[in-house]
């Protein structure tokens, strides 16, 4: 199961989100260069539990060094698949968390996140010699806060079955729920030391929960509502998921289309995502520049099949959000 989008919109550009995406981006084109010498560059800023444990190699550190590693060993990936499919769950799930906490309180947390992953993963490997590097126990984290944040939230899932992609709307709770659940069967059965840090996804996502749980009582001091005023959106999601009607024996099916004020001058291009019996599929949706509330676009044959093998249409009313 591949996760495309939750369906949950955020109202804010995710500034502290993408900066991390950034940042993570960079340090592994860093790593590119290192040529040579990228295992000794892996041990130096990864998180290895032997150098906080065993005093034989603990002495070849320095306490600026030791301390420098349990930041940095989450902006360091193993490869182009393991950095992509972190930043694609970072990408999913971080620019709600963000919306919800606010760009300060969110950046903070990615950190903590990640160091209450990495002491996770040191308390149960105490002795290991072994690199662990990877964002994913901080992502665990902001996991965490979206499966309290956003329960009712749907994640658009990408099923290939042999060749053909369908589309599945899967509720936030159960997909994270099970996310967590294997994280702990792998922790605890034979996947234990294949070289993946299962406990400190398990940490990350339990203090995710946890910190969602403590913000109420958490001091703020109004910068993330400084930065709300010059982050909030002006455009509507991209990708929007549209479950059309339809009555009688009318052929044609009905949805809504959102976009913003912006979108109804200039024009857009926007992805629908639409129910299609047990799955859904995906269209593109042109958006002419000069739209106005109640304008109506029409997808040919996307309607109910009629009795002489025709299909319908369907027809989507514009919604100019405010």
């Amino acid at each position: 199961m591949i996760p495309l989008r939750d369906t949950t919109a955020s109202k804010t550009y995710p500034v502290v989100n993408t900066m991390l995406i950034a940042v993570n981006v960079f340090v592994f084109i860093v790593q590119l260069g290192q040529g040579r010498d990228l295992d000794r560059f892996i041990y130096l800023y990864g998180l290895v539990p032997a150098r906080y444990s065993v005093p034989a190699v603990a002495s070849y550190f320095s306490l600026g060094q030791q301390l420098l590693s349990l930041l940095t060993f989450m902006f360091l990936h193993g490869g182009f698949w393991h950095l992509l499919g972190n930043m694609w769950s970072l990408y999913i799930f971080g620019d709600n968390v963000e919306d919800r906490m606010g760009s300060a309180r969110y950046l903070a947390f990615y950190i903590l996140s990640g160091l209450i992953s990495g002491l996770t993963h040191l308390l149960f490997n105490m002795t290991s010699n072994v690199p662990t590097i990877g964002a994913s126990g901080a992502i665990a984290g902001v996991m965490g806060a979206y499966f309290l944040m956003f329960p009712r939230s749907k994640i658009l899932t990408l099923v290939p079955i042999f060749i053909i992609p369908f589309f599945f709307e899967i509720p936030a709770f159960f997909f994270l729920g099970a996310w967590l659940l294997l994280q702990f069967l792998n922790a605890a059965g034979d996947h234990a030391a294949g070289g993946i840090a299962w406990w400190a996804h398990i940490g990350g996502f339990l203090f995710g929960m946890a910190f969602v749980r403590m913000m109420p009582s958490l001091p703020s001091i109004g910068v993330s509502d400084h930065i709300r005023s010059y982050t909030e959106k002006r455009t509507t999601p991209r990708l929007q998921i549209i479950k059309p009607i339809g009555t009688g024996d009318d052929p044609h099916l009905y949805g809504v289309l959102q976009v913003s004020p912006m979108e109804a001058v200039t024009g857009t291009l926007k992805m629908v995502n639409i129910p299609w019996g047990f799955a859904n599929r995906l269209f593109r949706v042109n958006v002419p520049p000069g739209v106005r509330e109640g304008t109506v676009l029409r997808l040919k044959g996307m309607g109910r099949m009629t009795r002489d093998g025709l299909r319908g249409d369907l027809l989507l009313r514009v919604l100019v959000q405010p």
